[in-house]
């Protein structure tokens, strides 16, 4: 059986590699649970984002970038093939997704949505099926959600201006 991280197409990297000790802007790389229910354990929030509202294409925390398209297409494989979450990447079972939507700027416009309202990204919700793992959520020591991924770095240059 194939693993999201089989679907998913990271488009590049940075095009030179930091020497910085500076520690990453957190902030910008985190997505966190955004909306719980804890008597029905659903949890809600960003699975990726590739580009924020205002247009500033992300990179994560491995200073990948994930195209829109290559995304849209690793979330619908997800979606068909597996809906499984797990926990930690160590074991699979621990949640279900109920819900998953690629805000990507033709969807949104067509939606009525507001430029520079929304990211583009994929927002998912989980069903969390292990009560161990919902403590871990509401406690806050699972704060985010995080997709698993592996893919052949593209390196990308820089716009010059």
């Amino acid at each position: 059986m194939k693993k999201f991280s089989d679907l998913i197409k990271k488009s590049g990297v940075a095009k030179k590699e930091s020497t910085s000790t500076k520690q990453p802007d957190i902030a910008k790389r985190k997505f966190k649970i955004m909306k719980s229910d804890n008597d029905k354990m659903l949890a809600f929030g960003w699975a990726n984002v590739s580009m924020r509202a205002d247009g500033e294409v992300i990179e994560d925390w491995q200073k990948d970038i994930v195209e829109p398209e290559e995304l849209e297409n690793a979330a619908y494989s997800f979606v068909e093939l597996y809906r499984e979450g797990g926990e930690m990447h160590e074991r699979g079972g621990a949640a279900v997704l109920i819900e998953s939507v690629v805000f990507t700027e033709e969807k949104m416009k067509v939606m009525g949505i507001p430029e520079n309202t929304l990211p583009v990204g994929w927002w998912i919700g989980f069903k969390v099926l292990d009560e161990d793992v919902w403590e871990k959520v509401k406690d806050g020591t699972y704060s985010m959600f995080s997709i698993e991924g592996e893919a052949q770095r593209v390196e990308v240059e820089d716009d010059v201006t």
